[in-house]
């Protein structure tokens, strides 16, 4: 196994309809990252705020999507947007001598954001593959892409890496 892992964050039940234009390339990743000897990791976020609706602990909203391909058992949850904040994740991380993630999932502006930018802090690599990220607002995807990269993150297409 690679020191490498493909990191899909909350393609879950909750979350926007965009998730649906972006599911197949996700999953062709998750093909391509198992063929490769990658580890694929699955993060859920639960919401644990008082008055919200949406990520509630043992709801339907909360679980990872039907259609998302679940290939392994590495299924991490946490409850901030910032995916190394579940103990069991970073542990996961430590115990596998990951040094590079692959990014794909939702929010691009709320959880990968996080993800990405802490990740970076940390002196991971990272690579947000751009056509397997969506947001709630689609029209702040090239301000987020630009933003990625200023924190010194690579970005791919899922072409790229299949070629």
């Amino acid at each position: 196994m690679q020191k490498k892992a493909l990191v899909i964050i909350d393609i879950q039940n909750d979350i926007t309809k965009n998730y649906k234009e972006i599911i197949d390339n996700i999953n062709k990743a998750i093909d391509w990252a198992a063929s490769n000897e990658l580890h694929i990791v699955y993060i859920r976020h639960e919401n644990l705020s008082a008055g919200t609706r949406t990520f509630k602990p043992d709801t339907k909203g909360a679980e990872l999507a039907p259609d998302l391909k679940i290939v392994s058992e590495n299924i991490f949850t946490k409850s901030k947007g910032n995916a190394l904040t579940s103990d069991a994740f970073a542990d996961f991380i430590e115990k596998n001598e990951i040094n590079d993630f692959y990014l794909a999932g939702a929010d691009a502006v709320a959880c990968v954001k996080s993800t990405c930018y802490n990740m970076r802090k940390a002196e991971y690599g990272v690579t947000v593959l751009s056509d397997c990220i969506t947001s709630y607002d689609k029209r702040k995807m090239d301000e987020m892409l630009r933003y990625y990269e200023s924190k010194g993150s690579q970005i791919a297409v899922l072409e790229d890496l299949l070629d």
